[in-house]
């Protein structure tokens, strides 16, 4: 049986976003935002697979190195494990605007292959991020759509939310229940 994923952005939803053309190039630069732990924790306990999607032009750059990714990664899980959850995938697109790939938001190749390996109901599923890139690519995958931070003015997201935690909120309440 199928369960849902909330496919969750990194940079802008989970953590700060590093200034324009900057990029996250050392664990010492990865900052929670407010309320992002929470809101993941909660999307995990209502039965959401976590799995992070993000567009990491930095890695084709030579600016960021898989190291770097990874050490975000295991802080990330760091800080979910205390409550009993934890990330179950993190995809990543390594590729810079021009190479044309199936897997850089907007396109839905991070979601679509992540929900294959996983098992994930895409129309059960949440996209949830801070740009409209992220809305896109859950819209092409089919699944539902979140858009945090700003008004949401002109989104075509299913909901708007001044971050992970109030969207959280907002997803659960939506999420129907399940009888075991």
């Amino acid at each position: 049986m199928s369960r849902p994923g909330a496919f969750l952005d990194r940079d802008g939803t989970l953590n700060v976003r590093a200034a324009e053309h900057h990029y996250i190039c050392s664990i010492d630069e990865f900052s929670w935002l407010p309320g992002a732990v929470d809101g993941a924790v909660r999307l995990a306990r209502a039965g959401y697979a976590l799995v992070v999607v993000s567009n990491q032009r930095g890695l084709a750059r030579g600016l960021v190195t898989t190291a770097v990714l990874r050490e975000i990664e295991q802080r990330i899980q760091d800080a979910l494990a205390p409550h009993g959850c934890r990330v179950e995938a993190f995809r990543y697109c390594p590729h810079d605007h021009a190479d044309a790939c199936a897997c850089r938001k907007p396109a839905p190749g991070l979601l679509l292959a992540a929900a294959a390996d996983l098992g994930l109901d895409l129309g059960a599923s949440w996209m949830i991020g801070d740009a409209a890139s992220d809305v896109r690519a859950g819209r092409g995958a089919g699944c539902h759509t979140a858009l945090i931070g700003g008004d949401g003015g002109g989104s075509e997201a299913d909901l708007c939310a001044d971050g992970l935690d109030a969207a959280s909120e907002l997803i659960v309440a939506r999420t129907p229940l399940r009888v075991a």
